[in-house]
């Protein structure tokens, strides 16, 4: 691997002055990356144990992990804190000491100085967007969440009410599992920090054989669960009793009715005041593939270091030379990460401990690759490109069913004739929305159906709005493995990974616009977004580009290349002690597959799990 400089050196800003970090950050003095805990009538008794919760996920902050107690010893919460901007900035977990309200808090608040104001809640000096909920909390209780605008996952005991809440942001940025064991409610940022609390049983979801991953609140655990973006659970440690609440719905917002160039205004507005509110006060990296999205943020950012992933031989995958482009335009450091097959090999192991489980994400082993690379340059925030494509129509998948296979192969997309024979057919009539959504995910069987009635609901939500139940089938979907995968991924770094595109009046804005906002050529979605960008002078081959890259990697050839006796050797040797209920999925791995087949990733990164729960097991 190799990294290029096209302009300054890491950690200078534009015009080649370094940023200097201060106590009155756009958002927040410093990062909590992970938070663990147990409630319960005898949670005090369990001090040491929620203690070693705590340490078993400390790279996500490696700047402390500290335990509290609550007045009442009725709960225990346990944080990981890494320090953005502050070094002295105060750990958590944070106290209130009037009412006994105790958090722990994972993410930021983007918006914390505003709602301060808005609801007259002092914040003094060095105190962070974790003091400002701390207090927040403990004045209007779990209805302060509508008002936040950013990721987090949190976790409150408010011994008033001798309860534990836990909630999670909007669209699940920050992950949180929990587990209901002897009248105890446990909670952690890792699902392995769970497994140590006791023991939970592998179990083969039927959906992973479908795509690649749990959906919904599944894990691979028995008796653990993720919880739900935008869920609010309560427990009663007096009665051991749990209500869940959904605390904001998408499909809620009403559609938009104004015309085009109206929508265009605002959605630009929304843009240049929510992006920039997501920079750091602090050195920063982005992900810059050399697409549309990453492109923006560039732009709109200016970060003092870019970093791209390419892979030598692969023109098909190689935008490298947009981003060189692109980082000089911006007075930018271009760091360039070029993997080979042997890196692949020796990162699959700590990608997979990273993840905890399998996930479906194309991207991952170049997103871990771009992670390591930005650690290693002394950096703790990283900013990404996730959104536009759920949101404003820019998956070739999301074409082919509001235009259909033959309008969008005649639009020049002929490379994606494989994806467009799912959809073909022998009657004359068109397939119904969602048996086509259903076709175009799968990459295995779904014999109970299971995926197609996930889909089936998305779309009813939708209301008959068909981009709009896309945007919903994706989030039910594909979505989960994406963020939970750029979370993990860069906190097993002990880097913040923040993506702008979903700030709340963004997304939410997104969503209202009707389809011929959002995607007018069957080849080119994104249509708004890409007229923003024209308007901000993004270069031509940004704007009008009319394929994504992204960060694919050519990882299905290698192994069937390059890798593919190491590859069925690894198979092989996890077949030995695997459950049997995956042994079919393990199985399929040891057949050659195509060019876009992920069927041999997905039992390679089946293999390492279970290398990797062996020796956890060991240990």
């Amino acid at each position: 691997m190799r990294r290029q400089a096209t302009a300054g050196t890491p950690g200078r800003a534009p015009g080649g002055g370094r940023r200097q970090g201060t106590t009155t950050s756009r958002s927040g003095v410093n990062q909590m990356c992970g938070i663990a805990g147990l409630a319960g009538g005898d949670a005090v008794r369990h001090e040491k144990t929620v203690a070693a919760m705590g340490a078993s996920q400390h790279y996500r902050g490696p700047d402390g992990t500290m335990h509290a107690a609550s007045s009442d010893r009725r709960a225990v919460l346990a944080m990981n804190t890494l320090l953005i901007v502050d070094p002295q900035a105060m750990p958590g977990p944070y106290l209130d000491r009037t009412t006994g309200v105790l958090l722990a808090f994972n993410g930021e608040i983007y918006n914390w100085r505003q709602q301060a104001a808005a609801w007259g809640i002092e914040v003094h000096d060095r105190e962070s967007d974790a003091h400002f909920l701390l207090r927040a909390w403990a004045k209007i209780g779990p209805s302060c969440l509508d008002g936040l605008d950013g990721m987090f996952a949190l976790a409150v005991y408010d011994p008033r009410v001798a309860k534990l809440f836990l909630a999670r942001d909007r669209l699940g940025e920050k992950p949180l599992y929990w587990r209901l064991d002897g009248g105890r409610l446990a909670f952690a940022s890792e699902v392995t920090s769970l497994t140590g609390y006791g023991a939970a049983p592998v179990v083969l979801r039927p959906e992973v054989t479908a795509i690649e991953t749990p959906t919904g609140v599944d894990t691979p655990f028995q008796g653990i669960q993720l919880l739900g973006p935008a869920t609010l659970l309560s427990f009663d440690v007096t009665t051991g009793s749990i209500d869940q609440m959904t605390w904001w719905h998408l499909e809620d917002r009403s559609p938009f009715t104004g015309t085009y160039d109206e929508a265009l205004a605002r959605f630009s507005t929304i843009l240049a005041d929510q992006i920039p509110l997501r920079s750091p006060a602090c050195d920063f990296a982005l992900l810059l593939s050399g697409g549309l999205d990453s492109a923006v943020l560039a732009y709109l950012m200016r970060p003092p270091v870019c970093v791209t992933v390419r892979y030598p031989g692969q023109d098909r995958l190689d935008e490298s030379s947009t981003a060189a482009v692109i980082a000089r335009d911006i007075k930018a450091e271009l760091v360039v990460v070029e993997p080979d097959h042997v890196d692949f090999t020796t990162a699959l192991p700590h990608m997979m401990r990273a993840l905890d489980y399998p996930m479906g994400n194309a991207s991952t082993f170049s997103e871990h690759m771009a992670y390591r690379k930005i650690s290693d340059l002394g950096l703790r925030v990283v900013i990404g490109g996730l959104g536009p494509d759920e949101f404003l129509m820019g998956y070739v998948r999301q074409a082919l069913v509001l235009f259909g296979p033959d309008a969008v192969l005649n639009a020049g997309l002929a490379a994606y004739r494989p994806l467009a024979a799912k959809l073909m057919h022998a009657a004359d009539e068109p397939l119904d929305p969602a048996e086509a959504v259903t076709r175009l995910i799968l990459r295995g069987p779904d014999p109970d159906g299971r995926l197609r009635d996930l889909v089936a609901d998305a779309m009813a939500r939708a209301g008959g709005d068909l981009a709009r139940g896309l945007t919903l089938a994706d989030l039910a979907t594909a979505w989960r493995p994406l963020v939970m995968t750029s979370d993990k991924l860069a906190s097993a770094y002990a880097l913040e990974r923040r993506s702008p595109y979903l700030a709340r009046d963004l997304i939410e804005f997104s969503y209202r616009l009707p389809v011929d906002h959002k995607i007018a050529d069957p080849a080119q979605g994104k249509r708004i977004l890409r007229d923003a960008a024209k308007a901000l002078g993004l270069p031509k081959e940004v704007w009008a580009s009319r394929d994504k890259l992204g960060f694919a990697s050519p990882v299905p050839s290698w192994l069937n290349d390059q890798l593919a006796a190491w590859a069925d050797t690894q198979i092989r040797m996890a077949l030995t002690d695997a459950p049997h209920s995956f042994r079919p999925l393990l199985e399929g791995g040891l057949e050659p597959g195509g060019r876009f087949d992920r069927t041999r990733m997905q039992a390679l990164m089946a293999a390492a799990w279970f290398s990797d729960q062996t020796v956890r097991a060991a240990a």
